[in-house]
């Protein structure tokens, strides 16, 4: 059975676009070269702001952060930063009495800026607040210990295999890979993403089948 469906948040429920695209302007350089070499670090297994190291050697990156939301040019989020199928397939999750949950690697900004959303979501929290983040296990203890359900019961959906898919399975809940945004399509195919996720998907629409198969006794 499945009682709770915890959601990453960055090219799982939100466009990464208005993010890369704002550092881009920031820093003065195109839009396309940062984009291109946050792909080119992540495919080498290394964090995306090692792309702005790059650029910008010497970058004290939350330093240029808090400058950026001093000068008014900081985070933002609204309605069209999310993904078309993210209201649909959490408010059919809800319905099917399944609680929600979205936690990911994220500022203290952006959960309040996804608060304000008022998204269909029994919780939504990021890695700022927590005091901790993805992959280290001690977040998918808090996951586990804001749901209230056992690990077996809680299903966690992201896009990267790293920060999502092995240290969530590692926690002992089941993970579903979604084929979305420069990670999750990189690593669709690769062997041990296969073999650690229990599904794989491409839309969050097909979690309400997943956990129609899968009835939880509280639905």
């Amino acid at each position: 059975m499945i009682e709770t469906i915890v959601l990453d948040i960055g090219e799982t429920l939100v466009r990464d676009d208005r993010y890369w695209a704002s550092w881009a302007d920031w820093i003065g350089v195109p839009r396309h070269t940062l984009a291109a070499l946050v792909g080119a670090v992540v495919t080498q297994g290394r964090e995306p702001d090692d792309a702005l190291r790059m650029l910008k050697p010497g970058i004290d990156v939350r330093q240029a952060y808090l400058a950026r939301e001093t000068a008014g040019r900081g985070e933002h989020l609204d309605e069209t930063d999310l993904y078309d199928d993210v209201r649909p397939a959490l408010g059919g999750l809800r319905e099917l009495g399944i609680q929600v949950i979205v936690a990911g690697n994220q500022t203290a900004r952006a959960g309040e800026l996804l608060r304000g959303l008022d998204l269909p979501a029994d919780l939504v929290v990021t890695s700022d607040e927590w005091g901790v983040s993805k992959p280290q296990p001690a977040f998918y203890e808090r996951v586990l210990e804001v749901a209230e359900s056992a690990p077996h019961e809680t299903v966690y959906v992201g896009d990267h295999p790293v920060n999502d898919v092995f240290p969530a399975k590692a926690a002992g809940l089941r993970v579903a890979h979604l084929r979305r945004g420069p990670w999750g399509h990189w690593w669709a195919d690769d062997a041990e993403v296969v073999a650690a996720a229990d599904w794989r998907i491409d839309s969050l629409t097909q979690l309400t089948s997943i956990v129609a198969d899968h009835p939880s006794t509280s639905g």
